[in-house]
């Protein structure tokens, strides 16, 4: 080997040991507390900062700076997050979306509180902590990684461990103390992240900005071990250290030289985009914030105050009116967020990507650079620059057709990564680059009634895009994507849908910036900033475009009139109170208001108290209670129909929905095993059995949640085997879950109307019809779905699937959660269905209700349907003793 490989390799093993670091921490603190910590690079640049400052500043000797910074505040600032941030959330559930949030907003926080306090300036005097010789980090590294293993694998502790990921409350149960073991993880995880910085410190210029993100770009490892396996990222840093190493002594000449040169300097970066974008994804479970009510509407006084503050700039003069038109060009960058995450319930972390491309395409084509294009005035300039950009919003829309949660968090923050390291840190591409203003518009007055104007044409476009049938068809997939599919919602097409038009907006707002600011900064549009402005929006409203505007009046009007970071520093702490309270700051505000109002004891006087003794008394006597009583009488119910004659045998009608041979399996358990079914129309088919027997895998395999490793699913002759669910939705199969499927954040009558305009039929009177029919045309139909009772959400979910008009009817559980009257009413109202000619499928565990409503009964167990035939013969061949409350249920 000769010297000039051998010194390569040893600088890719010094980096691939620090990135090995990283990749260790994070898989620790995931496999404890089943966090993704986007704060692991923060963490380390504090912890960095703080070295510096102990030796640097105050002169304290390495050994002891170390110790304070690497044994008490490291792992203190991990135990202080798993106890005042994350804990709150687990304990309520531990919810994706809080936790996401909550670990971007740390990041933010201290990054902002970085640089308040050492300010934005780059520093290249950070103390050496170990020397350059890479082989001493290489053994920290591998003895971290095996002795980690080894407690994972053999120890009660690693049991403990992988008890509270798998479920916190049920690991609680069993005795295990869940808050130790999640603040072990994250102290380690803490100290990890702190070690990682003062290595990387001295070689690189540390800055509240650069080394946050470089630690976060080096993720690419503990991604690549799928956050579980600890020889898989240590092997993958190293090489990918020495990958990035080697790669530097290659020069080619023209633009291949140019992409190796770029590949070589960030093949982590590229290790990245590989990582999140074709591998599988890491967690499925969804990651934003679900709107506990419906939107409230904005009070139109508050949109004659904003409009009067942003005219308000006009009356200014100077740097005032130069720092003004930058709030505009900001506020459309983050109505790009409201599309995208606040009504698409998209995670989108890359959108400063799309506002930084669109800068830079506006500058180039005013310009004359655009490859093949000659030069444009500068107004079709921006248009031409939208134009381009927003087909790239599919760089992160098709990730998130197939992703969810932290996989597409991770596959965006990516994208967005990759475009700031191989486009914006490109010279060839930004260098000698002075956007400059459209004629007439040159003045800063001048050109801010231009920002105003654009800026409500943006607002006109995002409000169609959250109105009438796009709008409630985004809303409903954002609360609850598989029911919107169920719906008729076609799902992929509108997440490509919304991840256009929020590249679109966004490379609006960042052309109008580059203009504004008459300059292309690369450092205005890095993944940093786009955190920054992710959290900003969540915090003040995701789904508001009054928050939208007022986050970017907040963004650019603190860093201007004080030191830079307060703006970042006050979102985070913001975005940090999401663990505390599910609701963010709102909520934080409702609650303490709550425990500051006086309460106010009302009491009877002595008349009434006798008076209300004589009722209680005539109420026992009648056998009922005064809360029963108003129960009773104010319960919303179904719509009653004439108790039908008792059945006749019914002729046999047409098959509509029939299955052949089916087989599906879950690693070695075979769910299906060759089942065939016929659901007629008109009639009411059961399939009953004990858990574990198939029926759901069965009932998902017919609505087109779960394809079948074989076999075939047939509606009128025709193979529907591999449609979608909404394709089979909008052919006439609705069903229903066995959760709830609701959209929380629409009104009653918004449900209903999702599944009548996306069904198969488009009856102009079929949402009134089917509100009548299931009891929710009073005054329930305009309350939010949010907060109703149980079963008065289980008629809502019927009636949306009724209104589709559909052939076939799929019921998963349908009277989970319904009293004995609404039970009775369902029947009746069932019945009647199947009497005007729909098929019914009804997946029940209560037999009571099958042998009341079902013409055909199929008995499942183990992957088969062992018996079929009318209800009376084949439940009385597989019954069941009554249960404590009655009911019949098929045996477990």
């Amino acid at each position: 080997m000769s010297s000039f490989t051998y010194d390569l390799t040893l600088a890719g093993l010094s980096v691939g040991s620090a990135a090995a670091l990283t990749g260790i921490g994070l898989i620790v603190t995931f496999r404890a507390t089943g966090v993704l910590n986007f704060a692991h690079g923060a963490i380390a640049m504090v912890c960095a900062y703080v070295l510096r400052q102990c030796v640097v500043g105050w002169g304290w000797p390495l050994w002891l700076g170390a110790v304070v910074t690497l044994l008490f505040l490291a792992p203190g600032i991990g135990v202080a997050l798993e106890r005042f941030v994350f804990r709150p959330s687990a304990v309520l559930g531990g919810d994706p979306a809080q936790t996401l949030v909550a670990s971007i907003g740390v990041f933010v926080l201290l990054v902002g509180g970085a640089a308040l306090v050492w300010g934005q300036g780059a520093r290249d005097d950070a103390p050496e902590l170990v020397p350059a010789d890479p082989w001493g980090q290489l053994a920290v590294v591998l003895v971290l990684a095996a002795g980690v293993g080894a407690v994972i694998r053999w120890t009660r502790f690693g049991r403990e461990l992988r008890a509270v990921v798998d479920d916190r409350r049920l690991a609680v149960l069993g005795g295990v103390d869940a808050d130790r073991v999640a603040a072990a993880g994250w102290a380690f995880g803490s100290f990890t992240a702190g070690l990682t910085g003062v290595l990387l410190a001295p070689s690189v210029r540390l800055d509240p900005y650069g080394l946050p993100l470089l630690v976060m770009e080096v993720m690419a490892v503990a991604v690549a071990a799928r956050m579980r396996s600890l020889p898989v990222a240590v092997v993958a840093a190293l090489g990918v250290g020495v990958g990035q190493s080697q790669l530097t002594r290659f020069h080619l000449p023209g633009g291949e030289g140019r992409l190796t040169q770029a590949v070589g300097a960030n093949l982590f970066v590229a290790a990245l985009l590989v990582a999140a974008l074709v591998l599988p994804g890491v967690g499925t479970k969804d990651a934003l914030p679900r709107t506990a009510t419906a939107r409230v509407a904005t009070p139109p006084g508050a949109w004659i105050v904003a409009g009067v503050l942003f005219l308000l700039p006009l009356g200014f003069a100077g740097s005032d009116l130069h720092t003004s038109v930058q709030v505009p060009a900001l506020g459309v960058v983050l109505l790009s967020l409201v599309v995208v995450t606040g009504r698409g319930g998209q995670l989108s972390l890359g959108q400063a990507a799309y506002a930084g491309l669109g800068a830079l395409f506006t500058a180039l084509l005013a310009a004359g650079r655009f490859p093949g294009l000659p030069r444009v005035p500068e107004l079709a300039a921006l248009a031409l620059a939208v134009l381009l950009v927003a087909p790239l919003g599919l760089l992160t829309g098709w990730p998130a057709i197939s992703r969810h949660g932290l996989a597409l968090a991770l596959a965006t923050f990516a994208v967005g990564v990759g475009v700031s390291r191989f486009v914006f840190a490109q010279p060839y591409a930004t260098s000698g680059l002075s956007p400059a203003r459209p004629s007439g518009f040159d003045g800063d007055r001048a050109y801010y009634v231009l920002e105003l104007a654009l800026l409500a044409g943006a607002l006109l476009a995002v409000h169609a895009l959250r109105r009438g049938r796009t709008g409630r068809a985004l809303a409903a997939l954002r609360d609850h994507e598989q029911g919107a599919s169920a719906a008729g919602v076609q799902v992929p097409s509108l997440k490509l849908l919304a991840f256009v038009a929020g590249a679109a907006l966004a490379a609006l707002g960042g052309g109008m910036l580059g203009m504004g600011v008459r300059a292309f900064d690369p450092s205005a549009y890095d993944p940093v900033r786009g955190l920054l402005w992710f959290a900003a929006v969540v915090v003040l409203g995701a789904d508001s475009t009054l928050g939208a505007l007022a986050a970017a009046a907040l963004l650019v009007g603190l860093d201007a009139g004080a030191r830079g970071g307060v703006a970042a520093a006050l979102v985070g702490v913001a975005a940090v109170c999401v663990g505390r309270f599910p609701g963010g700051p709102y909520e934080a505000v409702r609650a303490a208001a709550e425990r500051l109002r006086p309460r106010r004891t009302v009491r009877l006087t002595e008349l009434g108290t006798g008076v209300r003794r004589k009722l209680r008394a005539a109420e026992v006597r009648a056998g009922s209670t005064p809360a029963v009583t108003a129960g009773v009488a104010h319960r919303p119910a179904i719509v009653p129909h004439p108790t039908p004659r008792p059945r006749a045998v019914r002729p046999l009608t047409p098959p509509v929905l029939t299955a052949h041979a089916l087989y599906a399996r879950y690693g070695g358990f075979t769910a299906l095993d060759g089942v065939d079914l016929v659901v007629r129309a008109g009639q009411v088919t059961a399939v009953v059995g004990p858990n574990g027997a198939g029926k759901s895998t069965l009932f998902h395999c017919l609505a087109g949640t779960v394809r079948p490793m074989r076999g075939r699913v047939g509606l009128d002759g025709r193979d529907i085997t591999r449609l979608a669910a909404h394709a089979r939705t909008r052919l006439g199969i609705a069903r229903t879950f066995q959760q709830l499927a609701v959209f929380p954040s629409l009104t009653v009558a918004e449900n209903v109307r999702v599944g009548a305009e996306q069904g198969r039929v488009a009856e102009p009177g079929a949402v009134e019809r089917a509100l009548r029919l299931f009891g929710l045309d009073g005054d329930i139909r305009s309350l939010p779905a949010a907060g109703l009772p149980t079963g008065t959400l289980r008629r809502v979910e019927l009636a949306r699937a009724f209104a589709g008009g559909p052939r076939v009817l799929l019921l998963d559980e349908p009277a989970a959660g319904l009293d004995t009257d609404e039970v009775a009413s369902l029947t009746q109202v069932l019945r009647a269905l199947a009497a005007e000619g729909t098929a019914l499928l009804v997946v029940e565990h209560d037999l009571d209700l099958v042998a009341g409503l079902a013409d055909v009964v199929h008995v499942m167990t183990v992957g088969r349907i062992v018996a079929s035939g009318p209800p009376d013969r084949v439940l009385e061949a597989h019954d069941a003793p009554n249960t404590a409350e009655g009911a019949r249920e098929f045996p477990a």
